[in-house]
């Protein structure tokens, strides 16, 4: 197998003002892993937060480059990535997501399936995905709201976290009032300490919202259960809960725990999630970073799992490069075309890696 990659610049429609940072852009790797003729793809984005710049990324899928040519075809890879055979100390799980789209998008290809078979779901999923509406003042909130409502959206998530919680609840309200029907999502991105959370959450239940995502500050993730207990409304890990084994400590503990491929290490490691927390009262969200199409489509592929779908990361772009999982009508879904079914826009092709 021979994988090349190329580097994009990803532009924001808008800012995304979050509790802890704003952004304007991000760059996206593209991964590509060519056999017989044959392409799978698969991206990572830049991420502040998680330390990935594009040398970065960059130089970690080269390597990954190097480990795939010693395999004979992507069915074999895909089986070693998923037995723990090819794993690499250091390597972040964003590019070990990545690698594994690329080479389900070619085992799909291949097999004439779309990826959501190979998982074993007959059906293509879809589901009802969040939008974001960022940290903006109330009438910039509502107008937003009106609009996506309009689109079709019927669940919005707000960000929250402002040093004036105020700000917060008035943003909620004006968003409530302009999007009567919806279902309301809030995530303060860990800027709430236990005393906040619990002075404020019962004023966001009055006002209708129907879970909170990281309330508090990662890193304590016991603070986090012991909120969940006397929350008035389900509290969804995500910060506190990056793979499995958060997961397994977490289970019947807290409401929900959102999972990003870019987060735990990809298709594989999510469904490890889902099977812990079955039958355990804790639900599956599914989650992303601001990525393209290419970025968001292995978990659609999953929708069919989640109680809560958050994947609109492509829908904050000022242009998507590919296209194939819907989204601006509120809803993502994927096809019965081979692989994960997506495509480069015409006028994007040369950037094809």
């Amino acid at each position: 197998m021979k994988a090349t990659r190329r580097t994009v610049r990803l532009e924001l429609t808008e800012p995304l003002r979050i509790s802890r940072s704003t952004m304007a852009a991000r760059d996206a790797v593209w991964l590509s892993v060519e056999h017989e003729g044959q392409r799978g793809y698969g991206e990572v984005v830049s991420s502040v937060y998680y330390g990935l710049d594009t040398d970065t990324i960059g130089g970690l899928l080269s390597e990954a480059a190097l480990d795939l040519a010693r395999f004979p075809d992507p069915e074999t890879a895909l089986g070693a990535l998923r037995s723990g055979e090819w794993s690499r100390d250091g390597v972040p799980p964003a590019v070990t997501a990545a690698v594994e789209s690329a080479l389900l998008d070619l085992a799909g290809k291949r097999a004439d399936a779309p990826v959501h078979r190979l998982l074993g779901t007959a059906a293509p999923p879809s589901a009802a995905t969040a939008r974001t509406i960022g940290i903006t003042s109330p009438e910039r909130a509502a107008t937003q709201a009106g609009r996506l409502a309009r689109d079709g959206f019927t669940v919005l998530k707000i960000k929250a976290g402002t040093p004036d919680p105020h700000d917060d609840l008035e943003r909620v309200r004006a968003v409530r009032a302009a999007a009567p029907h919806v279902r309301l999502l809030l995530d303060p991105n860990g800027a709430w300490t236990p005393r906040d959370a619990a002075r404020l959450l019962p004023r966001f239940a009055e006002l209708g919202v129907e879970a909170v995502e990281q309330p508090l500050a990662p890193g304590d993730p016991e603070a986090l259960a012991k909120l969940a207990e006397r929350s008035p409304l389900p509290v969804i890990a995500d910060e506190d809960a990056v793979g499995p084994e958060d997961a397994r400590r977490l289970a019947g503990r807290v409401h929900g725990i959102n999972v990003k491929l870019a987060k735990c290490g990809g298709v594989t490691a999510a469904l490890r999630i889902a099977k812990l927390l079955a039958g355990t009262g804790t639900h599956l969200m599914l989650g992303c970073l601001t990525a393209s199409t290419l970025g968001i489509a292995p978990a659609v592929h999953l929708a069919d799992r989640a109680r809560w779908t958050d994947l609109d990361g492509h829908l904050l772009l000022a242009h998507d490069p590919w296209t194939g999982i819907g989204g601006t009508d509120g809803t993502v879904r994927v096809s019965r075309s081979p692989g994960l079914g997506v495509h480069l826009r015409a006028d994007d092709a040369e950037r094809q890696p």
